[in-house]
């Protein structure tokens, strides 16, 4: 009987064959560089391909090196990530630059340990670029590997573990090949995670180069796997966003530095339904004259953990009164970072503004 050992072995070469003739062709593949491979791998974290490239290309036309990053303004730099969501991640990419120039001569480090020094890279991203740019024989398990895995091994182990993730990676690293063939590998196990072993839909067999060595596919059990136990139940937030208007302009405030959407710029929002006459109360206690407010559509959005539900009020004010800055929808567009799930406002008030 074959160990797990050697039919990982056995199909490490037929995944970097396979991947050299079927790779597609992403920007970030065409100049796999160091900072490139790190963009684009920060970029992908639980964000689609498709989603990922125009922001891509355009932050790398706004930052093209790391330097250029490490010098970066946080409020272009997270006006330029805005709809790209988990914004931690932008905010550790320039942590990350500026500690790369001042520690490492403006050079991402080639070794996984010392990558895992530098903020937002964890033990999958350092791998990534570890063997992608430099060739190093680094693996790097996310969940795309972890399904190819379990199914060529018919593996019962929850893929949720770190235990799990711990002994994938530890098979995969006792035949890790080194040079252009770890970058190709890398990629290779991804790639074929994301186009053929899917998570979603029925895996492309006929198309998979370790079909003849998959133990899920040989007894007809692919759709069983991986194991996975379920996620954490979201918890549900009902909100209400006050919509404050004085003379074609809106009030906008800046969330705390810490938590949720930390940074970034909010229409007024409180916790909880208010009725109208509650939304009015509120803008007076802020020091605002209410002279109208008007039931608006409501919205919803989704977080890892937490679901939003907002109801939404148009508060026609006068005077400027409040810790907010008032900004008209073109203003608020063009240079303020407000996340996806306020994007809903975003339309109200262009519309409003238009049939003022």
């Amino acid at each position: 009987m074959m160990t797990e050992t050697q039919r990982i072995e056995q199909c490490l070469p037929l995944l970097v064959q396979w991947y050299a003739g079927c790779r597609r062709p992403l920007p970030w593949r065409q100049v796999p560089s160091p900072y490139h491979v790190w963009l684009s791998e920060i970029m992908l974290q639980q964000t689609r391909i498709e989603a990922v490239i125009p922001y891509y290309q355009r932050f790398l036309a706004q930052y093209p090196t790391v330097a250029a990053l490490a010098q970066a303004e946080e409020e272009q730099l997270m006006k330029l990530w805005e709809g790209l969501g988990y914004y931690s991640r932008a905010r550790n990419l320039k942590k990350a630059a500026v500690q790369i120039m001042d520690q490492y001569g403006g050079q991402l480090p080639s070794q996984a340990v010392e990558l895992k020094k530098l903020p937002g890279i964890g033990e999958y991203t350092a791998g990534a670029i570890a063997s992608i740019a430099y060739g190093q024989p680094e693996p790097a398990v996310d969940g795309n590997v972890l399904r190819v895995l379990a199914r060529l091994l018919a593996s019962e182990e929850d893929i949720a573990l770190a235990s799990t993730k711990a002994r994938f990676t530890a098979l995969l690293r006792q035949n890790y090949p080194s040079g252009r063939e770890a970058a190709l590998l890398t990629e290779g196990i991804m790639e074929l995670g994301e186009t053929v072993c899917i998570p979603n839909g029925e895996a492309r067999c006929d198309a998979c180069p370790l079909q003849a060595h998959c133990l899920a596919h040989a007894s007809g059990t692919v759709a069983r796997y991986p194991v996975k136990s379920p996620p954490r139940e979201r918890r549900l937030e009902q909100r209400t966003v006050l919509l404050l208007r004085q003379n074609g302009r809106y009030a906008i405030r800046k969330r705390e530095e810490k938590g949720l959407l930390a940074g970034l710029w909010e229409f007024p929002n409180v916790l909880g339904r208010l009725s109208p006459a509650e939304a009015v109360a509120w803008a007076e206690a802020q020091g605002l004259s209410v002279t109208a407010c008007t039931p608006c559509p409501s919205g919803k959005h989704v977080f890892t953990h937490v679901e939003w539900h907002m109801d939404a009020f148009l508060l026609d004010c006068t005077g400027e009164a409040g810790d907010f800055l008032w900004k008209t929808p073109a203003e608020i567009q063009r240079d303020f970072s407000v996340p996806t799930a306020f994007r809903f406002c975003m339309k109200l008030i262009a519309g409003k503004a238009e049939r003022k």
